[in-house]
């Protein structure tokens, strides 16, 4: 619709979609003096949650309403307490009663891979102002989209704590277009971490993306072929040492609070692997940050005396 010129624009079940969607349409709508309106059951604290915040903190610009079935009494109460029951019986909690029925965002999204994490690091006020220190270099985290998005995390290392201070994703660009990106940032860089698939080469060109990276600048580490659930479990070990930028990694932030198991409906149950959506891409990078992270930090090489020293100390 990016060409249609619209007037106003109705972003249904707005918790689900790509938020890149809005920066798009957003400067059309300002053109032609427009509206939009964002209807939708709350997904966590994702960029549901700050577009509601964002309403509720300029009033002037907008209006914003929650409202329960207790307020619209859309269903009455002995169905009510049957689907509670339901829900509990099947899940073992109400999570999902509390979120479609009471329009909670303080639940996390069912099947979502790192919703409690993310709960917590919104209860513990790690998701914050976070600040670049000039004294401590910036490390990166990518997933190497080729037909689809890109995503790079940039994070520095504070003792145990994890600072990810700014987050970037595009589409429909070059590996060029990227590191020249990070380039144009004031950060002075340390380690960059690839998925293995770096190292698979193009037949246009003959080369890998890691060989045109290292031309271009940039050298990466590349993590090893690991099983997703693997990935998976090393982010959620190290979720709870990080720090996010609330403002730099706002997209980054929604995409691990969205990231969530695929769904299958012919059987009623969630399928094994990730559902790929508009999510995979900031949490594939930040899989790369974990899995790659960790590995440096822990391996180790022998020294003269025999003993053993961490290659990455800090």
């Amino acid at each position: 619709i990016m060409g249609a010129k619209p007037v106003g624009c109705v972003f249904s079940e707005w918790a689900l979609q790509d938020p890149s969607a809005w920066d798009f349409i957003r400067p059309i709508l300002a053109e032609n003096n427009g509206w939009a309106i964002f209807n939708y059951t709350p997904r966590g604290k994702n960029h549901g949650w700050t577009r509601l915040e964002a309403a509720r903190a300029y009033p002037k610009g907008g209006y914003s309403e929650v409202l329960t079935v207790e307020d619209t009494r859309a269903v009455d109460k002995e169905t009510l307490a049957q689907e509670r029951r339901e829900i509990i019986l099947k899940n073992g909690t109400d999570a999902l009663y509390q979120q479609e029925y009471m329009c909670s965002f303080e639940v996390p999204i069912e099947g979502a891979y790192y919703g409690v994490q993310m709960m917590a690091a919104e209860d513990e006020g790690r998701i914050t102002g976070v600040p670049y220190d000039k004294a401590v270099l910036v490390h990166t985290a990518w997933d190497l989209g080729i037909d689809d998005s890109m995503a790079i995390w940039f994070f520095q290392v504070a003792g145990q704590e994890k600072h990810f201070i700014d987050y970037y994703e595009s589409t429909g660009e070059g590996l060029t277009h990227y590191i020249s990106y990070l380039k144009d940032k004031p950060y002075i860089y340390g380690s960059h971490y690839a998925p293995h698939d770096i190292k698979v080469r193009e037949l246009g060109t003959g080369k890998s993306r890691l060989e045109t990276a290292k031309s271009l600048g940039i050298d990466f580490d590349v993590g090893r072929q690991l099983p997703v659930e693997d990935g998976i479990d090393a982010v959620r070990t190290v979720l709870n040492q990080c720090w996010f930028d609330k403002i730099k990694c706002a997209k980054g932030i929604s995409a691990l609070v969205s990231y969530h198991k695929e769904w299958d409906e012919d059987n009623q149950v969630f399928r094994k692997h990730p559902e790929h959506d508009w999510s995979s891409h900031g949490a594939d990078a930040f899989r790369s940050f974990a899995t790659g992270y960790r590995r440096l930090i822990l391996d180790v090489s022998q020294d003269d005396v025999g003993g053993v020293k961490p290659m990455y100390p800090e």
